[in-house]
C-alpha cells in the first residue's frame, strides 16, 4: 500500500502542475489567458488518449523489460523533458514550452498505464480495494504538493526553482522500484503481440468489460457535475475567497483521501458491489440534498457551514466509492491485457467528467439554477445502478462456471 501509494503520488504530481498551477504562473509570467487554455487543453491529450499506446506496455514485455522497466524509463523522460524549461522563456517560446510539457505529459500519462497494470498484475483480488485507496492518497496528496504547494515554491524560487522541485520529485519516486518485485510472466503462447490480441478480443467480447464502461461513462455524474460547478456556486452564494481556498485546498484532500482509504477496506471486507452501489447512493443523497437546498425546498436559507458540509460530505463518499469502483474495474480487467483494458475504463470515467460537466453548464445557464443541475444528473448516477446489478450477475455467472 505504500509502495502504490508512493507510486501514484508521482502520478498526482504532474496533473497537479500541469492543470492546477500552470495556469496561475503563466498568467503571472505575462501570457495571454486564451493561449493558456490552448496550452492546458492540448496537454490533457495524453491522458485522454493513452489507451491508444498502452497495448506497446502490455506487450512488450520479456524475461529483463519488465512494467518496472517501463516506469523507470517513462519517469526519467519526465524529467529530462522538463530540464530546458530551466532556460527558456515562456513569454517568447511558448511552442516550445509546448513541445517539452506535451513529451512531459506523454511520458507520465505513460507512467500511468504502466503502474496500473503493475498494480493489477500483482495485488491480490481481495486487497484491491484497500490498494486503490491507498493510491487514491498518494495521487490526492501529489496533486496538492504541486498543485498549491508549488505556487509557494515558484513565489519565493522562480520557474526554475519550481521544474527543479518537480524533476527531484519525480525521480525520487524511481526509488520506489528498488521495493517492487515485476510479476511473473506466462510465457505467450503463439508471440506476445498475437496473445494480446486474442486477450483483447476476448476481452471486447465479454458482456462484463462493455458494461463496465457503460457504468464507468455513467456512475459518476452527479459528482462530476456538482465538482464542476463547486467553485461558481460558491462565488455565486458569496462565500469568501479565502473559505473557498481553504475548502479545496485542505477539506477535499482531507475527505477524499479519508473516505478512499476507508472505501477500498470496506469494499475487500464487504464486496466490490454492494460497496459501490452503497457509495454511489451516499453521493447522490448529499447532493439531492445539496439541490433541493438549492432550490429553497427546505424552511431556512442555507448557510456557508450548512453548504461546505455538504460538499464536504460529497467529497468524502466520493473517495469512498471511487477506491471501491477502480478496483471493481481492475476485477473486470484480465491482467494480460492490464494497461490496455484498465486504462479504456478510465478514459470513459474521464468521458463521464466531461459530457457531466457541459450537462451541469448548461443546466445552469439555462434554467439559471445550480439545484437543478444537482438534482438531475444524481439522478442519471442512480440510473446506473442497474448496471452495476448487471455487472454483479455476470460475474457470478463466472465464478459459478469455474
Amino acid at each position: 500500500m505504500i509502495l502504490f501509494a508512493w507510486l501514484y503520488a508521482s502520478e498526482g504530481a504532474p496533473i497537479g502542475f500541469i492543470w492546477w498551477a500552470l495556469p496561475v504562473l503563466l498568467r503571472d509570467a505575462g501570457l495571454e489567458t486564451p493561449a493558456i487554455t490552448s496550452l492546458t487543453a492540448l496537454l490533457v491529450l495524453p491522458w485522454i488518449g493513452k489507451f491508444l499506446w498502452a497495448p506497446l506496455v502490455d506487450t512488450l514485455r520479456t524475461a529483463r523489460i519488465g512494467f518496472r522497466q517501463w516506469i523507470l524509463g517513462a519517469q526519467t523522460l519526465m524529467g529530462v523533458a522538463l530540464l530546458p524549461l530551466l532556460w527558456i522563456d515562456p513569454a517568447d517560446h511558448l511552442r516550445w514550452w509546448m513541445l517539452f510539457l506535451l513529451l512531459h505529459g506523454f511520458a507520465a500519462a505513460t507512467q500511468d498505464v504502466a503502474i496500473d497494470a503493475l498494480a493489477i498484475n500483482s495485488v491480490p483480488p481481495s486487497e484491491r480495494g484497500s490498494v486503490n485507496g491507498a493510491m487514491l492518497a498518494g495521487k490526492l496528496i501529489g496533486r496538492s504538493l504541486f498543485g498549491g504547494g508549488s505556487l509557494l515554491v515558484a513565489g519565493a524560487f522562480g520557474l526554475p526553482g519550481l521544474f527543479l522541485c518537480v524533476i527531484a520529485f519525480v525521480w525520487l519516486c524511481m526509488t520506489a522500484m528498488l521495493f517492487i518485485r515485476e510479476p511473473a510472466m506466462t510465457p505467450p503462447h503463439d508471440g506476445a503481440f498475437a496473445e494480446f490480441r486474442r486477450h483483447l478480443v476476448l476481452a471486447f467480447r465479454q458482456r462484463a468489460t462493455w458494461l463496465g464502461i457503460a457504468f464507468a461513462l455513467t456512475s459518476a455524474a452527479g459528482f462530476e457535475a456538482a465538482g464542476a460547478l463547486a467553485g461558481p456556486y460558491f462565488i455565486d452564494r458569496s462565500i469568501p475567497l479565502e473559505t473557498i481556498g481553504r475548502f479545496f485546498g485542505l477539506v477535499v484532500v482531507v475527505a477524499t483521501v479519508g473516505g478512499g482509504l476507508l472505501g477500498g477496506k470496506l469494499s475487500d471486507r464487504f464486496g466490490r458491489v454492494p460497496s459501490v452501489a452503497a457509495f454511489l447512493v451516499g453521493f447522490v443523497l448529499v447532493i439531492t440534498t445539496a439541490g433541493l437546498m438549492d432550490q429553497r425546498m427546505f424552511a431556512t436559507e442555507p448557510s456557508t457551514t450548512a453548504i461546505l458540509t455538504l460538499f464536504g460530505l460529497m467529497y468524502f463518499f466520493y473517495g469512498l466509492f471511487i477506491a471501491a469502483s477502480y478496483a471493481l474495474f481492475m476485477d473486470l480487467t484480465n491482467p494480460r491485457i492490464g494497461g490496455t483494458q484498465f486504462s479504456t475504463f478510465m478514459a470513459a470515467t474521464n468521458g463521464c467528467e466531461s459530457w457531466s460537466a457541459a450537462v451541469g453548464g448548461r443546466i445552469v445557464g439555462e434554467a439559471g439554477r445550480y439545484g437543478m443541475a444537482f438534482i438531475i444528473l444524481s439522478l442519471v448516477s442512480l440510473l446506473s445502478l442497474p448496471i452495476l446489478l448487471a455487472i454483479a450477475r455476470v460475474r457470478a455467472r463466472r465464478v459459478n462456471a469455474d
